[in-house]
């Protein structure tokens, strides 16, 4: 969550410490930390970290767009793209793939 949703709610919709940090699932201290600092953003970011998908994503790309342009009964399911790729060789899981499909 961008902390200048929590801003706005403190400071232009006057909603409280506590109600922001249920809103967002974030502590009350870490609520007040946010609203004390002149930072906008969080200073961690996720690192990329290389995924065993990344070297099939122009395969699953081509089967989704190939998948995407026929009609809905003949269309093969994400699940069935994930069994297609294991005989290629990839070892990761259904979720990741489902995950770049929703993507």
């Amino acid at each position: 969550m961008a902390l200048s949703v929590i801003r706005r709610w403190r400071h232009r919709d006057k909603v409280s410490i506590r109600q922001i940090a249920r809103r967002t699932g974030l502590s009350r201290h870490t609520v007040r930390k946010y609203l004390a600092s002149g930072v906008v953003e969080p200073k961690y970011s996720r690192p990329n970290a290389p995924s065993k998908l990344d070297d099939y994503a122009n395969t699953l790309t081509s089967w989704l767009n190939r998948e995407a342009r026929r009609k809905r009964k003949p269309r093969l399911s994400v699940k069935q793209l994930f069994y297609n790729l294991v005989p290629l060789g990839y070892t990761g899981s259904y979720d990741r793939v489902a995950a770049f499909a929703r993507d």
